[in-house]
């Protein structure tokens, strides 16, 4: 999945983490680039949360001219919702599969990993949180879309798994359309579905930085201050 081992950023308070948060960065990035959020994010004292920022292989990317980048799967064109290489996106999902093995390994129960992603990390995020064989704490989908909406075979185990949604209303990147629609795909498919948008275009704003607080609070069983 990466050309070198994931960022970690280990819980605030010192003490063992007894949850985590695996996040991947969108296309073109690596796991640095929301490194700044750890620190922002409104976090309950009581939690100890582990924060895994793993950083994409580079791969020749279609879209842009087959220019080499950091990418989880390859675009074959810019209807983002559509045309890609699926057969890469699984991959990256099984190396984050491969992430939630070994933190459960470490002691910390499945039931308190929650996936992320941003853009093409979100889509991965889509596919490993809703095909991974043990139930999870939550999905968070930034600004993305479910790329496998329609070959994906889902677990069991994750049937009853949060989702929480969140997009820009200006984003020129992945068109706020296709992040509707990818809620709704994953609403079509039996899941409880929460969607937010922003007055943002493709980022992160400092609102949406609180509900993601909020929402990991509650994910991770923590109680609101």
């Amino acid at each position: 999945m990466a050309d070198s081992s994931p960022l970690i950023i280990e819980p605030r308070q010192a003490r063992a983490a007894d949850a985590t948060v695996i996040l991947l960065h969108g296309l073109g990035a690596d796991g640095h680039d929301f490194e700044p959020l750890v620190p922002a994010l409104p976090l309950n004292d009581s939690l100890a949360v582990r924060f895994i920022l793993p950083h994409a292989p580079r791969l020749a990317v279609t879209v842009n001219g087959g220019m080499e980048m950091p990418a989880w799967y390859d675009i074959l064109d810019m209807n983002l919702g559509r045309r890609i290489d699926e057969a890469q996106l699984k991959a990256s999902a099984d190396s984050v599969h491969a992430l939630i093995d070994a933190e459960i390994a470490k002691g910390i129960d499945s039931r308190r990993i929650v996936v992320a992603g941003f853009s093409q990390g979100g889509a991965v995020a889509y596919h490993a949180a809703l095909t991974y064989p043990q139930p999870l704490a939550g999905l968070l989908a930034l600004s993305t879309y479910f790329a496998t909406a329609e070959s994906i075979q889902p677990s069991d185990a994750n049937r009853a798994l949060p989702i929480e949604v969140h997009h820009g209303s200006f984003d020129p990147v992945v068109p706020e359309k296709l992040g509707h629609e990818g809620a709704e795909r994953a609403e079509a498919l039996g899941y409880a579905v929460h969607y937010r948008t922003y007055p943002m275009q493709h980022a992160l704003c400092p609102e949406q930085i609180g509900d993601i607080g909020h929402w990991l609070n509650a994910r991770l069983g923590a109680q609101e201050a």
